[in-house]
Protein backbone atom coordinates (compact mmCIF):
# COMPACT_ATOMS: atom_id res chain seq x y z
CA UNK A 1 0.00 0.00 0.00
CA UNK A 2 1.12 3.53 -0.67
CA UNK A 3 2.46 5.37 2.37
CA UNK A 4 1.29 8.97 2.80
CA UNK A 5 2.89 11.72 4.86
CA UNK A 6 1.26 15.14 5.20
CA UNK A 7 2.97 18.40 6.04
CA UNK A 8 2.36 22.13 5.84
CA UNK A 9 -0.26 22.66 8.50
CA UNK A 10 -0.06 25.48 11.00
CA UNK A 11 -1.70 28.47 12.62
CA UNK A 12 -2.85 31.22 10.28
CA UNK A 13 -5.26 34.12 10.34
CA UNK A 14 -8.59 34.36 8.58
CA UNK A 15 -8.04 35.35 4.96
CA UNK A 16 -4.54 33.87 4.78
CA UNK A 17 -3.34 31.15 2.44
CA UNK A 18 -1.67 27.84 3.18
CA UNK A 19 -0.44 24.92 1.08
CA UNK A 20 -0.54 21.37 2.38
CA UNK A 21 1.68 18.66 0.95
CA UNK A 22 1.25 14.91 0.93
CA UNK A 23 4.34 12.91 0.03
CA UNK A 24 3.57 9.46 -1.29
CA UNK A 25 5.82 6.41 -1.32
CA UNK A 26 4.87 5.72 -4.93
CA UNK A 27 3.41 7.52 -7.92
CA UNK A 28 0.26 9.51 -7.18
CA UNK A 29 -1.10 8.01 -10.41
CA UNK A 30 -0.96 4.53 -8.85
CA UNK A 31 -4.17 4.64 -6.79
CA UNK A 32 -7.53 5.10 -8.53
CA UNK A 33 -7.96 8.35 -6.58
CA UNK A 34 -6.10 10.36 -3.99
CA UNK A 35 -7.47 13.23 -1.98
CA UNK A 36 -7.70 15.42 1.07
CA UNK A 37 -10.12 14.98 3.96
CA UNK A 38 -10.56 17.01 7.11
CA UNK A 39 -12.02 16.46 10.53
CA UNK A 40 -12.97 19.30 12.81
CA UNK A 41 -13.61 18.82 16.53
CA UNK A 42 -16.98 17.17 17.21
CA UNK A 43 -17.56 16.65 13.49
CA UNK A 44 -17.29 13.75 11.08
CA UNK A 45 -14.43 13.44 8.65
CA UNK A 46 -15.33 14.95 5.29
CA UNK A 47 -13.89 14.95 1.80
CA UNK A 48 -12.35 18.29 0.84
CA UNK A 49 -10.92 17.54 -2.58
CA UNK A 50 -9.87 14.56 -4.63
CA UNK A 51 -8.28 13.77 -7.97
CA UNK A 52 -8.54 10.55 -9.93
CA UNK A 53 -5.87 8.80 -11.92
CA UNK A 54 -7.22 10.39 -15.10
CA UNK A 55 -7.30 13.88 -13.60
CA UNK A 56 -10.95 14.36 -12.60
CA UNK A 57 -11.20 16.68 -9.61
CA UNK A 58 -13.93 16.77 -7.01
CA UNK A 59 -14.37 19.45 -4.36
CA UNK A 60 -16.59 19.93 -1.36
CA UNK A 61 -19.13 22.71 -1.89
CA UNK A 62 -17.70 24.58 1.09
CA UNK A 63 -14.41 25.14 -0.75
CA UNK A 64 -15.34 25.25 -4.44
CA UNK A 65 -18.63 25.49 -6.29
CA UNK A 66 -20.10 27.14 -9.34
CA UNK A 67 -21.44 30.11 -7.37
CA UNK A 68 -18.23 31.30 -5.75
CA UNK A 69 -14.55 31.60 -6.55
CA UNK A 70 -12.82 28.36 -5.60
CA UNK A 71 -10.84 28.76 -2.43
CA UNK A 72 -9.02 25.43 -2.55
CA UNK A 73 -7.13 23.75 -5.38
CA UNK A 74 -5.85 20.18 -5.48
CA UNK A 75 -2.82 19.42 -7.62
CA UNK A 76 0.09 17.00 -7.85
CA UNK A 77 3.69 16.84 -8.92
CA UNK A 78 4.32 13.26 -9.89
CA UNK A 79 8.03 13.82 -10.26
CA UNK A 80 8.05 14.53 -6.53
CA UNK A 81 5.31 11.95 -5.80
CA UNK A 82 3.50 14.73 -3.97
CA UNK A 83 -0.10 15.84 -3.72
CA UNK A 84 -0.89 19.43 -2.78
CA UNK A 85 -3.83 21.35 -1.43
CA UNK A 86 -3.59 25.09 -2.00
CA UNK A 87 -5.95 26.84 0.40
CA UNK A 88 -6.81 30.51 -0.06
CA UNK A 89 -9.10 32.88 1.82
CA UNK A 90 -9.07 30.61 4.82
CA UNK A 91 -11.95 30.86 7.27
CA UNK A 92 -12.19 29.88 10.92
CA UNK A 93 -14.51 27.04 9.89
CA UNK A 94 -11.63 25.52 7.89
CA UNK A 95 -9.93 24.67 11.17
CA UNK A 96 -9.45 20.91 11.26
CA UNK A 97 -6.98 18.07 11.00
CA UNK A 98 -6.35 17.50 7.30
CA UNK A 99 -5.64 14.00 6.05
CA UNK A 100 -4.31 12.70 2.78
CA UNK A 101 -5.92 9.46 1.65
CA UNK A 102 -5.93 7.08 -1.29
CA UNK A 103 -8.26 4.47 -2.74
CA UNK A 104 -6.71 1.74 -4.81
CA UNK A 105 -9.57 0.92 -7.16
CA UNK A 106 -12.85 2.60 -8.08
CA UNK A 107 -14.98 0.15 -6.08
CA UNK A 108 -12.99 0.52 -2.87
CA UNK A 109 -13.35 3.15 -0.17
CA UNK A 110 -10.50 5.41 0.86
CA UNK A 111 -8.54 2.92 2.93
CA UNK A 112 -5.04 4.30 2.98
CA UNK A 113 -4.49 7.28 5.27
CA UNK A 114 -1.75 9.61 6.37
CA UNK A 115 -1.31 10.73 9.96
CA UNK A 116 -2.87 14.16 9.43
CA UNK A 117 -1.72 17.74 9.80
CA UNK A 118 -3.43 20.38 11.93
CA UNK A 119 -4.69 23.59 10.34
CA UNK A 120 -5.92 26.27 12.69
CA UNK A 121 -7.43 29.50 11.39
CA UNK A 122 -7.84 32.31 13.88
CA UNK A 123 -10.18 35.27 13.46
Amino acid sequence: QVQLVESGGGLVQSGDSLTLSCEASESTYGPYAIGWFRQAPQKERELVASITRDGRRTYADAVANRFTISRFTISRDNGKKTLYLQMNSLKTEDTAVYYCAARGIMSSPYNNWGQGTQVTVSS
